[in-house]
């Protein structure tokens, strides 16, 4: 085990290492029945946070049984906790911890802001909720939580906020350094961003200081949210509800992305984009502003992930 790393919490708070719940001590849990890990989505009269955890817990007991070499990690990381905070909070301390930076450390300052602040525990809902309606590889909730480096880095990214706003600003940028080391992914603190944002593959992805994200907003790999030089307050973009953000985008200086936009891929936008627009091209121009009077309950882009349909209004390209 590296060093620093957490052993499993057992659900009464105390530790065990991964010897004692090898399977010959510890039998994985019986087989579960199709039946009992519900379908997507969740029936409205139950609260999200717990349906959610349920679905977690089901899917992690299903793949223990299914695969034998996945069970002491399942048991260690999901089926040990008695909550979706704590399992977090535990799974991301020990991908982010180092020799210096402790998993034991990691993990109470996870714990403590999922718990202190219930709208960062409503953002981590709504976006496992965003990866499972809206990416089609993912194909469990459980698979997001472990397995998916843009869902784990945007929740660490929520608490390095929450570090920067308390003006604990050192440690802040110490937890962006860990998770652009681990996950690749490099967000300054002070960003600001909504709730069900879904970074798809994530790789690459660079967004500064001063920048806002809206709720409900899709980005894919390689998209950087940048400044435009040395200048310093607030220089970087503003991003709305519902936008779509393509593979390799660039969108530079504190520019405003209308609601429901959509930034195509390899696009390098300079200009303000209204709601319902499409920017496309380097450097990017407008195209689609019949978008902006479409019908208020038709998909948003950043929901609907649709990236192709300008372009019958961008190119006569045809096969």
């Amino acid at each position: 085990m590296p060093a620093g790393q957490l052993h499993a919490h057992l659900p009464d708070g105390g530790g065990a290492s991964r010897s004692n719940h090898h399977r010959s001590h510890s039998p994985p849990p019986p087989p579960l029945p199709v039946e009992v890990v519900p379908a997507f989505p969740p029936p409205e009269s139950e609260d999200e946070e717990s349906w959610v955890w349920t679905q977690i817990k089901a899917e992690a007991r299903r793949d223990a049984d299914a695969e034998p070499a996945l069970a002491s990690f399942l048991y260690a990381t999901v089926l040990s906790h008695p909550s979706l905070p704590r399992s977090l909070s535990f799974h991301l301390a020990n991908k982010l911890c180092s020799s210096t930076l402790l998993s034991t450390l990691l993990y109470d300052l996870f714990l403590v802001s999922f718990t202190a602040h219930p709208s960062l525990r409503a953002a981590v809902v709504a976006d496992l909720l965003a990866a499972r309606s809206r990416d089609p590889a993912c194909i469990g909730f459980s698979q997001c939580l472990l397995n998916f480096k843009g869902f784990l880095a945007i929740q660490a990214h929520r608490v390095s906020h929450v570090l920067w706003t308390q003006q604990r600003r050192p440690l802040a940028l110490a937890l962006q350094s860990r998770v652009a080391d681990v996950f690749t992914v490099d967000i300054h603190p002070a960003a600001v961003f909504g709730k069900g944002i879904l970074l798809d593959h994530a790789t690459g992805v660079v967004i500064g200081e001063t920048a806002v994200v809206g709720d409900n907003v899709s980005i894919l790999h390689h998209v950087t949210l940048g400044g435009t030089g040395k200048a310093v307050g607030d220089r970087h973009p503003k991003i709305g509800d519902a936008v779509l953000i393509g593979a390799g985008a660039t969108i530079i200086g504190n520019v405003k992305i209308g609601a429901g936009a959509k930034i195509g891929a390899g696009s390098v936008v300079l200009i303000d984009v209204p709601a319902r627009n499409t920017a496309v091209g380097i450097p990017a121009r407008l195209i689609g502003g019949k978008k902006a009077e479409a019908d208020e309950d038709e998909d948003m882009p950043g929901q609907s992930m649709d990236h192709t349909s300008f372009i019958w209004q961008w190119s006569d390209y045809t096969i």
